[in-house]
C-alpha cells in the first residue's frame, strides 16, 4: 500500500515587519506573501523546522 504524505495548510496572521530579518525570509521560503496568504506544504523534518521559526506568525492545521 502506498504511504500517503501528510499536507498542513499554513496561513501567515501576522506581518513580519519589525521582526528579525530570518523570520521575513522563512515566511517567504514557505511560500507565504502576506497577512491572510495560505499554502499547503508537506509534513516534513525541514518544514516543520520552518514552522517553529515562525509559529508566532502563522496557523497551521493538518489536512
Amino acid at each position: 500500500m502506498a504511504e500517503t504524505k501528510k499536507t498542513l495548510r499554513l496561513t501567515q496572521v501576522k506581518s513580519a515587519i519589525g521582526r528579525k530579518p530570518n523570520q521575513g525570509r522563512t515566511l517567504r521560503a514557505l511560500g507565504l506573501h502576506g497577512i491572510g496568504s495560505s499554502v499547503d506544504q508537506v509534513d516534513n523534518e525541514s518544514v516543520r523546522g520552518m514552522i517553529f521559526t515562525v509559529k508566532h506568525l502563522i496557523t497551521v492545521e493538518e489536512i
